[in-house]
């Protein structure tokens, strides 16, 4: 069998469940075509260093594994900081350098007043009805339910950092509602 036919058998025995596998890992079908053309590229280039330890499809898979995340590393180092920025949903409290676009006003109202006045209370609730679902569910159970860390991380399957992010969001975006329709004007 000459080597141009050991190609095509590649691709014609391994070349549809490859770009599966890179469709699932990339979600695009252009990247993940390009993804498997550069690793059955880079496999017949190094065709002589296959062993057979493993089945061809199995090294084959591990090229292209390779391939996904040398992708990913260089896309993550050519993303741009303000990318990320408009992404982040409490991005717009702070300016470009991470200052604060307003400074947050100083609240003077006793906090256990506020939660005894019925005004306040469904001021909060529909302050907490506009957040994200996920900020939404981890601040009641933190601040309203008093769970611990572990409990809510299992119940809404995040980790404990993504848990402090979703909670620092929360607390700026509930910061800035409660701001708007409570200390701001409503009450006042």
């Amino acid at each position: 069998m000459t080597e141009a036919m050991n190609a095509d058998a590649w691709l014609n025995e391994h070349g549809d469940y490859l770009y599966r596998f890179a469709l699932s890992k990339v979600h695009d079908d252009e990247l993940a075509a390009d993804m498997v053309q550069e690793a059955l590229l880079a496999a017949w280039r190094g065709k002589s260093r296959f062993k057979g330890d493993s089945t061809l499809r199995t090294w084959l898979v591990s090229i292209l594994k390779h391939k996904i995340i040398d992708h990913i590393r260089k896309d993550i180092r050519q993303r741009k900081i303000s990318d990320a920025l408009e992404n982040d949903p409490s991005s717009h409290f702070f300016s470009e350098s991470g200052e604060w676009q307003t400074n947050p006003r100083t609240w003077h109202d006793n906090p256990e007043q506020c939660c005894d006045d019925l005004k306040f209370r469904l001021v909060l609730k529909e302050c907490l009805t506009r957040l994200p679902e996920k900020q939404r569910r981890v601040f009641e159970l933190r601040e309203l339910a008093d769970e611990d860390t572990d409990t809510i991380c299992k119940a809404c399957d995040v980790t404990s950092t993504n848990l402090h992010v979703l909670m620092y969001r929360a607390r700026l975006s509930l910061q800035a509602c409660l701001q708007k329709h409570w200390f701001g004007g409503a009450s006042t």
